[in-house]
């Protein structure tokens, strides 16, 4: 058996915050696999890049409510020089006309939903853990390599990760996934995250959580078995 655990640290510093949970099984996530409905994907995340647009309303990126919530979650918590949320790197994006583009179609679905709710959202690989999947300050030291880079890194002391028995997941909360856990044609059963650290988002949170296991379910591309919404009286969910 295996968990995701929202440990107490974490609670301890983000008592409102909220995590929508997706677990997603019998996965199919080649390009063959959806290739009748691929098109939908792609024009659903083209249109989310479009949509993305009405949350930036303020002159300055950080301005925006949507991102400077996160910004003050960030100023919380021990981070990597210069780390910002999954949102803001995907805003920012927006803002600067370089739209997000096609990688494979379970990360597509998950950037569309980013974009359109302008919240952090992202997807693991479930049977890729070793062992419980935490949610938690880390001690530090705790090994990384994430997408793109060729060395490993390693944990702060105090900072917020995904982590499990082989090191970290998902570093500085959301800021940079792991190459040991992403998404790839071979996932077979993965968890989706989708954060809120603004108790004003609630309904956006649900609205994204629903909307997310809808794609899903419409092309066909695996079966959603559980969708929950973490909170500091729900912290535990059996993932396998």
């Amino acid at each position: 058996m295996s968990r995701f655990i929202i440990e107490q640290p974490f609670w301890d510093i983000f008592p409102e915050c909220e995590i929508g949970v997706l677990l997603i099984n019998d996965i199919d996530n080649t390009e063959e696999g959806c290739e009748k409905l691929r098109p939908d994907i792609i024009e659903f995340l083209e249109q989310s890049n479009k949509e993305a647009r009405k949350y930036l309303t303020e002159p300055v990126l950080s301005q925006n409510r949507v991102i400077s919530v996160w910004r003050d979650a960030f100023s919380k918590f021990k981070t990597k020089k210069g780390a910002r949320s999954s949102i803001e790197a995907l805003l920012k994006r927006i803002e600067k006309g370089n739209e997000v583009g096609v990688i494979n179609p379970l990360v597509d679905i998950y950037n569309g939903i980013s974009l359109q709710f302008a919240l952090p959202c992202g997807m693991e690989d479930v049977d890729t853990f070793k062992g419980d999947l935490r949610l938690t300050v880390t001690n530090g030291g705790d090994p990384f390599l994430a997408l793109g880079d060729e060395e490993i890194d390693y944990t702060l002391p105090g900072e917020i990760c995904y982590l499990d028995d082989e090191g970290a997941v998902c570093r500085c909360w959301n800021w940079r996934d792991g190459q040991r856990t992403m998404l790839t044609e071979d996932t077979k059963n993965a968890i989706a995250v989708i954060e809120s650290v603004d108790p004003l988002r609630h309904k956006d949170l649900e609205a994204a959580l629903d909307t997310l296991s809808a794609w899903i379910e419409k092309v066909k591309i695996g079966k959603v078995n559980a969708k929950v919404i973490m909170d500091k009286n729900n912290s535990t969910l059996t993932i396998r």
